[in-house]
């Protein structure tokens, strides 16, 4: 039997703008042999407000299902996913298209980066992009302008993650709203009308929380992602330095100092 289309079709709004999407599981998950892995490696606050780890997403055996085995091709066989996939996005049907990698999870190793990196490079008449939470990983591989990924590429920094500090807020960047008017009053441009703004529009993107009322309450109606991401920094910045030891004081030899005298 064929292997089914590795791209799925998104949700009513991926699909009004042309955009097909590759999903993994998100965060910590339990493999066939047993061990645990983090499909997130830098996810910080995100994980506890994740959409993609409640809903449909995690509700449904079929979908939790696909997306393990999206993970577990990868894993068994990175160049075989990479060939597969590389086929399907030159397919005709993707041209002039868009391909979201990760709806949820993110780029859990360099080699797989890289290997994505390759399939980009394969098919430039489709663009794609992603948000990351992966910064150092990224800007290591692709440069922190972007300048070694390929043309085709595009991708946007998003808040919540322990690699926060390295992204620059004064440039392009995400993060996650209680509301849409949390986003106007903070300045933001929201991402609502398109997907693809976060990645082609203003800089500052906003994202309106997902409706999930458990999520909602957790987050408050203030707080967004990066602000609940900096307030857990700063608690773990103060409880190391209480922890970090303390330099020695050396007070020199009297004897020594009087012979220099």
């Amino acid at each position: 039997m064929p292997r089914t289309r590795l791209l799925r079709q998104g949700n009513a709004d991926l699909r009004r703008h042309n955009i097909s999407v590759w999903t993994l599981p998100a965060w910590v998950v339990r493999l066939p042999s047993g061990k645990s892995m983090n499909v997130c490696p830098s996810a910080g606050i995100c994980a506890d407000l994740c959409f993609a780890r409640t809903g449909s997403y995690t509700r449904y055996p079929n979908v939790r299902d696909a997306h393990m085995r999206n993970l577990m091709l990868t894993l068994e066989d990175l160049p075989r996913f990479e060939r597969l996939m590389t086929e399907e996005v030159q397919h005709k049907r993707h041209a002039g298209g868009f391909v979201r990698v990760h709806d949820a999870g993110d780029f859990y190793s360099r080699e797989y980066l890289e290997a994505w990196l390759r399939i980009v490079a394969s098919a430039p008449a489709v663009s794609f992009y992603c948000y990351s939470k992966e910064i150092t990983l990224l800007h290591d591989v692709i440069g922190k302008e972007g300048e070694k990924a390929p043309a085709n590429f595009a991708w946007c920094p998003s808040l919540g993650g322990r690699e926060d500090r390295h992204v620059d807020r004064s440039r392009r960047h995400a993060d996650v709203f209680p509301d849409e008017a949390a986003i106007s009053r903070a300045g933001y441009a929201s991402q609502s009308a398109s997907d693809l703004l976060a990645v082609y529009g203003p800089e500052r993107v906003g994202i309106p929380a997902n409706n999930i009322p458990h999520l909602r309450k957790k987050q408050g109606p203030r707080e967004t992602f990066g602000s609940l991401q900096r307030a857990r920094d700063e608690r773990l910045d103060r409880k190391n330095a209480r922890h970090r030891p303390q330099r020695p004081v050396t007070v020199p030899d009297q004897d020594s100092v009087f012979a220099r005298t």
